[in-house]
């Protein structure tokens, strides 16, 4: 068993922790929070909660809070540690987990320079067999990587050319986004580009990102020049073929982010997750070797099965019997909707 301790308690460190309850071969050790809010108070009915030192545990205490220990502490009782604080922070703790000797998990916010590789599951898990530093990647980079994956392995892409919606914020986070306002990213190609070649190392991408107001998903317009012409059956066999995507109708109301996470709701998942990539099967178009198509991405979940294999493959665990495990614990039977 693999104990796993969460240092960050936000969007994704709280669903990792519940994705490792979920496993066979792993278990939570503890979390780590930085205040004694709401959520600490919940989540101590599940975990053991830690404080970032002994000055803050002071204050979880006197907030009638159970304190276990210091993230020292549970450094100490864990074998790895995913940290999901806030964007920059991950770098800084690296010192920490060094000290102890504890292998870790960063983020997507973190630079890939700080760690031995960058993860994705579909695009390169041996890559991070039995490494001690590893980051998994964006939201949007996984998603990315998760559709193009297949269609690079069956038909080869020369191209590619993403324009990428993001919300500007999530739902839990009233300081950020734009209220009455689409923001156009000045930087081109994003940075999304950049951070997909840290896991396809040699593909030919570009990408535009525009912020809007919404908070449910970001959106991804795909345009892409394939080495050889598929048929549109071909195509979406490929990516139907793989479970961490499914292809939504439209035809069935399912034409808008605010049906696909109703969709997501009526799963009955923890959360309202999903973890899948939603492709819009009508949005699939082909001309010759051109192919377009229109993918949603559920930001706060879409990393949670990385995460887990990640976890995985730093132990050495096999790639297909730990996407196997993963999906089965969460759910995800790569069915077409």
């Amino acid at each position: 068993m693999i104990g796993v301790a969460i240092n960050g308690y936000g969007t994704i460190g709280r669903r990792v922790a519940y994705g490792v309850s979920m496993q066979d071969d792993m278990y939570v050790t503890g979390i780590v929070k930085n205040s004694p809010d709401y959520i600490t108070k919940l989540a101590s009915r599940n975990f053991n909660i830690y404080a970032p030192d002994n000055e803050k545990k002071k204050e979880f205490e006197a907030n009638g809070i159970k304190v276990k220990g210091t993230l020292e502490d549970l450094l100490s009782e864990s074998d790895i540690v995913v940290d999901g604080t806030p964007e920059g922070n991950g770098e800084k703790n690296l010192k920490a987990y060094r000290k102890y000797g504890i292998k870790a998990v960063l983020e997507g916010g973190e630079s890939s320079s700080v760690v031995e590789s960058s993860f994705n599951a579909y695009s390169n898990y041996s890559h991070s067999v039995n490494k001690n530093y590893v980051r998994v990647v964006s939201c949007n980079t996984t998603a990315l990587a998760r559709s193009l994956s297949p269609l690079k392995e069956k038909f080869g892409i020369q191209s590619v050319n993403a324009t990428i919606m993001r919300r500007a914020t999530d739902p839990n986070d009233s300081k950020k986004g734009p209220i009455n306002a689409i923001e156009p990213s000045m930087t081109y190609p994003s940075h999304h580009a950049g951070d997909l070649k840290t896991v396809m190392e040699d593909i030919d991408i570009e990408t535009t990102a525009v912020k809007v107001p919404t908070t449910l998903m970001h959106v991804h317009v795909i345009n892409l020049e394939l080495n050889t012409e598929p048929d549109k059956d071909e195509l979406v066999s490929a990516l139907s073929g793989k479970r961490r995507l499914i292809l939504l109708n439209a035809g069935e109301k399912i034409n808008s982010t605010a049906q696909v996470m109703d969709y997501a709701r009526e799963l009955s998942r923890n959360r309202s997750d999903l973890y899948e990539i939603a492709v819009w099967k009508e949005s699939v178009n082909i001309y010759k070797n051109k192919v377009h198509y229109i993918q949603a991405v559920h930001q706060e979940s879409d990393v949670i099965p990385e995460n887990i294999d990640a976890i995985r493959a730093m132990f050495g665990v096999d790639q297909i019997v730990s996407e196997n495990k993963t999906d089965a614990s969460l759910g995800i039977k790569g069915v077409e909707y």
